[in-house]
Formats: C-alpha cells, sequence, structure tokens
C-alpha cells in the first residue's frame, strides 16, 4: 500500500470531499482545516504510515460527518 506525505493525505482528503459529496473547493479545504485544528489529523503527522488512500476515503467521510456545512434553507414560501 502505498504511502503519501501528511500534505499529500490532508490534499486526498479534500479532493475526495469534492468528488464524493460534490462540494466547492473552498467547502472542502475549510472543512479539513477544521478538522486539522480539532488535531484531528495529528496522529497522521506523527505516524505517516497511517496515510494511505484507504485512510483518506475513510477520513474523508468521517470529517463530513462532523464537519459538514449546514443546510441553507430553501427560499420561497408556499401559500
Amino acid at each position: 500500500m502505498k504511502h503519501m506525505t501528511y500534505e499529500e493525505h490532508l490534499d486526498e482528503v479534500a479532493t475526495l470531499l469534492t468528488e464524493i459529496y460534490t462540494l466547492r473547493d473552498e467547502v472542502a479545504i475549510d472543512i479539513v482545516m477544521r478538522a486539522q485544528e480539532d488535531e484531528y489529523f495529528s496522529g497522521h503527522d506523527d505516524d505517516p504510515g497511517i496515510c494511505t488512500q484507504e485512510r483518506a476515503e475513510q477520513d474523508a467521510r468521517f470529517i463530513f460527518k462532523k464537519y459538514k456545512p449546514p443546510k441553507k434553507p430553501r427560499s420561497g414560501k408556499a401559500d
């Protein structure tokens, strides 16, 4: 299994967020940065051996559930 650098891993997680959840790049990057600020990825930095494609896919799904943007209310009212 190919390992990535810590930075490559974060980039891959952001890319997966855009591909899986059809998020804009800015939103995906914001989610990754918030997770990073909460030290979600600190273990990845300490042990780059866990920075794999499979783990990036798991991380993308987990942090999306935790950090996804709130849904915007629909505009317009039904009479």
